[in-house]
């Protein structure tokens, strides 16, 4: 594992992450991780839905699966929804939370902007994805590394 990658976030933080997951998804039936590695090796879009894919966030049930792709040395982020969730929303939908994140990513508050970040997420799908009685957390909430 990359040293940047392990120390971009304390156990700590990834906790406060991971709890920031679990109150999102309280509010949809969205299914929210947190992916981070050294560099996407070239277009961070692409690198992004090749992590979702291989993460098997394309399986849940709705296709509500939503992942916050972090690039520690490349200094970017991406976001990437599922297809159920392109087929309802405007192409812009991402820039608000987008947004969130880079404005504490700026000021080198990195736990705090993809906390904020997802809770906003959870807050925006959720007039898309409400949660649903019987709902299942399909996905693992904690941080993958890659």
């Amino acid at each position: 594992m990359n040293e940047q990658v392990e120390a971009f976030l304390s156990p700590k933080e990834e906790e406060a992450i991971v709890e920031a997951i679990r109150k999102a998804e309280t509010q949809t039936s969205g299914e929210i991780r947190v992916h981070i590695e050294a560099t996407s090796h070239g277009d961070i879009d692409a690198r992004t839905i090749e992590v979702f894919s291989k993460l098997n966030m394309h399986k849940t049930e709705k296709r509500n699966g939503v992942i916050i792709y972090v690039a520690v040395e490349d200094r970017e982020f991406s976001i990437y929804g599922d297809e159920s969730i392109h087929k309802k929303v405007a192409l812009d939908f991402w820039d608000t939370t987008k947004s969130v994140i880079q404005e504490h990513f700026k000021k080198g508050a990195f736990a705090e902007g993809l906390q904020q970040g997802i809770l906003k997420a959870g807050k925006e799908l959720q007039a898309f994805f409400p949660l649903e009685e019987g709902d299942e957390n399909e996905l693992s909430n904690e941080i993958s590394k890659g």
